[in-house]
């Protein structure tokens, strides 16, 4: 399936998922809030989800829009350490534009090392273990990070595996690990 594919039936299903975490709620006593914010999250990754297992495509849209973010939150991570170390020069604007030097060089490398990092295509990143790796992230990003109550946290959660999954279940291509 190609990403329209993935997208439109993650925009499409998100109700049945909304459904299963209501029912998991209220007769499997689930501790989920299920407030406008958490589903509104719960819907952005959600569909985020059901593409994320293409990452490791070199040709998909995923792959190729999330590699230019990640080189870019690298060369800015490098150049806020880089900052603290190139005081070489004796003016702040030479210092500023080493530290970015610095920076660009390091994401221009990960650009390239992003993509030979990658595992194969339908690899590990098209699992069941990685669904549930990319629920963990969110739902310690948004507990931890964006200070969301656990309740929240736990249903944007189960959400973004419930969309990762659905990318395996279009794909036909379910596995363990």
């Amino acid at each position: 399936m190609n990403y329209d594919g993935h997208v439109l039936g993650g925009i499409l299903t998100y109700p049945l998922a909304v459904l299963v975490l209501s029912l998991l709620k209220f007769y499997g006593n689930l501790p989920i809030e299920m407030s406008f914010i958490a589903m509104a999250l719960g819907y952005a990754f959600y569909v985020l989800g059901s593409d994320l297992p293409d990452l490791d495509h070199p040709e998909a849209l995923i792959h190729r829009g999330s590699k230019p973010i990640v080189a870019v939150a690298v060369g800015s991570s490098i150049f806020l350490k880089a900052q603290q170390y190139a005081n070489i020069a004796p003016y702040e604007w030479a210092n500023l534009t080493i530290a970015w030097g610095i920076g660009a060089i390091v994401a221009f490398a990960s650009w390239y090392a992003y993509t030979a990092l990658m595992p194969r295509h339908r690899g590990v990143v098209h699992s069941l273990a990685f669904a549930f790796i990319y629920a963990i992230l969110v739902f310690v990003a948004l507990e931890y990070g964006l200070d969301l109550k656990f309740g929240e946290a736990l249903f944007v959660g189960i959400a973004s595996f419930l969309g990762y999954t659905l990318h395996l279940i279009l794909d036909r291509h379910i596995k363990l690990f």
